[in-house]
């Protein structure tokens, strides 16, 4: 027996926001969707490279692993 009202609602027009902007329309259970990366600043699709790092987990592997990039040195005046 199939159990009735089981299924979400589905919004055929929910809006995708990223950063507080408008980026899509999808289909989706929920009317509106907010998300950090899509495929306008993703890496793979832009061809830039970003490290997108909320808690702070790439600066604690490099200074453990002693990854700091050096600091770039001043030209000497001649």
């Amino acid at each position: 027996m199939a159990k009735p009202d089981i299924h979400p609602t589905w919004y055929p027009d929910a809006k995708v926001f990223c950063n507080g902007k408008e980026v899509m329309t999808v289909g989706a259970t929920q009317p509106e969707l907010h998300v950090d990366v899509w495929s306008g600043n993703h890496p793979f699709y832009t061809g830039n490279q970003k490290i997108i790092d909320t808690e702070g987990r790439v600066e604690r592997f490099r200074s453990k692993y002693g990854l700091e990039e050096p600091a770039a040195e001043a030209p000497k005046a001649e």
